[in-house]
């Protein structure tokens, strides 16, 4: 057997790179695999190869690791693309994604998926992934692509609309939300059956059993108690509400909708504990740790901690280099549609079988009417950003900006108009020059 070639793109990340390469090279499969690390920041990524090194010993296997600052020496003849990037960094992007909106009245929780922030992150990020699937094309035409980079639905979209090179979006929510429900019921996640469908952080259990027992009643039940955890009350809401309970955390889902954070409603912060600037919190807090966590990673004294993670990345490698079929959940388009009653453009997370023949999704057929009608709301914004993307009319960026939930429910239309333009103007160069303001033509 070959060993498979993986390029990890953007491996600064590195303890997301640390998790990943811990679940690849635990399989014995995959112990030899040709590794190639990328990153534009050269300090990040020699950490990432030290740390890449340690965990291949830890796990006892023996692969090839290369540590470039050149995008296409990781990429050619790559069987497998994973991509963490982050266009822009905390700072200055993210910073900008907040601190310009609150300014204008809008409150953000995570700001990463949809709403204001998830438009401009899609603007900057999408034309970066295009112009890595350029080089794809031409230099590992047949490669799998592992998209791990938000916001999810947008960059399936826009990929889809201009490259030919398999992608899929891979995310941890429906695994990662299984396991907080079956603790709230006191059950083991092993013996939960479930099936989820929708869109990446808007999808929905359609099943939720154990050993052949329905728990949705249960679910229920404790939702109408109101003895849930404090920081789940989002999402028991819109379960009482829709009968079905939702992927993504109640800080992500918060602000996919109008009813939570609403301008003169501060009590509703209050009452469903609604983590306003959760994400520049979280991300302040992983900054002040990182020279501490990196001299832990660095120090072949200390032992490092190598565990399986949730994440789906080494599954799907594993089942199409050995052949062993598996079901994971991923991000495709619903070519055909997978759900029928959601468009045929759209991305939807869905169960995929994996084997040699690839990611294979599985057609769901019709959800749930109230589902698909509130899906469609986000799927609104993603249709029209990735329509300026693709087309460079920067029009749609205010489409997209004026039927976003969360936006409409806090600023009216000239707020949001004024709002857009000034994002576009601070994120600059980040944002594609045909969409700039100051240099498109109305």
């Amino acid at each position: 057997m070959t060993p498979p070639k993986i390029a990890l793109v953007g491996a600064g990340s590195t303890v997301f790179a640390k998790n990943l390469l811990g679940d690849i090279l635990s399989f014995p499969e995959l112990a030899h695999a040709d590794i190639r690390l990328f990153d534009v920041d050269a300090e990040r990524l020699a950490v990432t190869e030290q740390v890449a090194h340690r965990v291949a010993q830890a796990v006892g296997a023996h692969p090839t690791v290369t540590a470039t600052l050149d995008r296409h020496r990781a990429l050619d003849g790559a069987d497998f693309v994973i991509n963490m990037i982050q266009v822009g960094g905390y700072r200055p992007a993210t910073v900008t994604d907040f601190d310009v909106p609150t300014r204008h009245g809008l409150r953000q929780t995570i700001a990463d998926t949809l709403g204001i922030g998830g438009i401009m992150r899609a603007l900057r990020t999408v034309p970066v992934l295009l112009d890595m699937s350029r080089d794809m094309e031409r230099l590992c035409p047949q490669t799998l692509h592992l998209n791990y980079v938000n916001p999810m639905a947008m960059n399936i979209m826009g990929l889809a609309r201009q490259s030919s090179i398999r992608t899929v979006g891979l995310c941890h929510s429906v695994q990662h939300t299984a396991s907080e429900l079956a603790h709230d019921l006191g059950l083991r996640v092993e013996e939960i059956d479930f099936l989820c469908a929708g869109i990446n952080h808007m999808a929905f259990y359609l099943k939720f059993e154990h050993r052949g027992e329905d728990l949705y009643p249960r679910l229920q039940a404790l939702a109408a108690s109101g003895q849930v955890p404090a920081t789940n009350r989002v999402r028991y809401e819109m379960l009482r509400r829709l009968g079905y309970f939702v992927t993504e955390s109640s800080e992500h889902f918060a602000e996919y909708v109008p009813y939570f954070i609403k301008r003169g409603r501060d009590d509703l912060i209050e009452r469903f504990q609604v983590p306003l600037d959760e994400y520049p919190r979280r991300c302040e807090a992983q900054i002040g740790g990182w020279e501490t966590l990196r001299a832990q990673l660095q120090n072949p004294d200390a032992p490092i901690d190598v565990q399986r993670s949730v994440e789906y990345g080494s599954l799907i490698i594993h089942s199409m280099v050995t052949g062993q079929p598996r079901v994971v959940y991923g991000n495709v388009m619903n070519t055909g549609g997978l759900i029928e009653n959601l468009p045929h453009d759209c991305a939807v997370e869905v169960p995929c079988l994996v084997d040699r023949q690839g990611v294979q999704p599985t057609r769901i057929g019709r959800i749930p009417p109230q589902l698909a009608a509130l899906m469609q709301t986000n799927i609104n914004v993603q249709t029209l950003t990735t329509e300026a993307l693709v087309t460079g009319h920067r029009e749609h960026i205010y489409h997209a900006a004026m039927l976003d939930p969360h936006a409409a429910a806090e600023l009216d239309l000239d707020q949001i108009w004024s709002l857009v333009d000034e994002l576009l103007d601070a994120h600059g160069e980040f944002i594609p020059a045909e969409l700039r303001r100051l240099q498109a033509a109305d």
